[in-house]
């Protein structure tokens, strides 16, 4: 007897590989995998490939269910009416059967219509949480009208029967900035641990290297800053810069004002993971100066690819518990001169790269995704 499901559907408005980040990667990494053990597995986003609206992509099956609105907004900002229209269009997995529906928290929009579907097909509604935000951190980035993005958050969390959290941080976030206590299991991010140890390293090599968005909770611009104080002592100071986003010229302006210009290399997006862990290979520190991570699996990677990783000390920043200070990485206060002093330490003490790969080794995709499997109960 045939014990796979008809159909997994996963339901998060950026689809990987066509836009990049740890939480649409998530969704593809343990799909592909998912699919490979048998499982009819669907992305439902928005339609961010050329094309049909519909096609197959390693071994799954895409949906683009709206047209790609833009993520971000000309201030850097997420986008509410990217989220709203997103949620919208979430409205037709009603003509979608599906066994499994699993529905990405943020922008909570989406989770509304998903959840009407699934009671009215008697399904259980699974939602993945990368991160809460809180009504503290609401008012900052809204200021009054915070309250209702605060608002949404906490009706939004009431509405799966399941939810998977991708961090401890993020789970007692969960109970204790929204309030839901019930239903709760922590699942980590994961690793393609082999593909990654196995990439050459890039031909330039760089002594700093940052991964990821370049939006205004990433601080790169206090990164920026701690490679000027460091280039004073040391001139010939490299520093990468692999992503793109809405704070990219005002980095570039901020470089050229420091007369660090030489030192700081903008690569932008870097379309092919494999081309992205060769500039990690190629490079001594990684430095993720973010203070809102719902996980960091940047961090990860660049532990597998045999580097130590700075990372802010921060609440709202999640990969800090990826970190045991002193020996995978470090961590400091959100300040350019402390960043630089623990930069120059790292990059002084640095151990043999295999001494770093081992903690990424931890969070191979293969064992999640069997817990994945477990949670559905499937």
């Amino acid at each position: 007897m045939d014990v796979h499901p008809k159909k997994i559907a996963f339901v998060y408005d950026p689809v990987f590989p066509f836009i990049k980040g740890g939480a649409e990667k998530r969704f593809f990494e343990i799909g592909k995998r998912l699919s490979q053990e048998g499982y009819d597995v669907h992305l439902y986003g928005m339609k961010s490939w050329k094309g049909p609206k519909i096609i197959k992509h390693a071994g799954m099956t895409l949906h683009g269910i709206c047209k790609n609105y833009p993520l971000y907004t000309k201030t850097g900002r997420r986008s509410i009416y990217q989220a709203v229209m997103f949620g919208i269009a979430s409205f037709r997995l009603w003509r979608e059967p599906f066994d499994v529906i699993d529905c990405c928290g943020f922008p909570y929009f989406s989770l509304f219509p998903a959840r009407i579907i699934t009671w009215v097909r008697r399904k259980k509604l699974y939602s993945t949480w990368h991160e809460v935000w809180g009504k503290e951190y609401w008012k900052k980035y809204l200021g009054p009208l915070g309250i209702f993005g605060y608002f949404i958050e906490r009706l939004a969390v009431l509405l799966p029967d399941e939810i998977i959290s991708v961090s401890n941080g993020t789970a007692e976030a969960i109970r204790h900035k929204l309030g839901r206590k019930k239903n709760i299991t922590v699942i980590p991010n994961g690793l393609d641990v082999e593909r990654i140890k196995n990439v050459k390293a890039a031909s330039e090599s760089s002594d700093i290297i940052y991964v990821g968005r370049l939006l205004t909770h990433k601080n790169v611009d206090i990164l920026v800053r701690a490679t000027g104080l460091l280039a004073k002592e040391h001139p010939e100071i490299s520093f990468v810069i692999v992503g793109d986003g809405p704070e990219r010229k005002n980095l570039e302006k901020l470089a050229e004002d420091l007369q660090i210009k030489k030192n700081v290399s903008f690569l932008g997006r870097v379309e092919k993971d494999q081309d992205v862990h060769a500039h990690m290979h190629a490079s001594k520190v990684m430095v993720l100066p973010s203070t809102r991570e719902g996980f960091g699996i940047v961090v990860l990677e660049g532990n597998a690819c045999g580097l130590p990783v700075v990372t802010i000390d921060h609440k709202n920043n999640a990969a800090k518990d990826l970190i045991v200070n002193n020996e995978n990485g470090a961590l400091c206060g959100l300040d350019e001169k402390e960043l630089a002093d623990t930069i120059e330490q790292v990059l002084s003490s640095r151990k043999e790269r295999g001494f770093y790969a081992k903690y990424g080794e931890k969070y191979d995709w293969g064992i999640f995704v069997k817990n994945i499997l477990k949670n559905y109960l499937i």
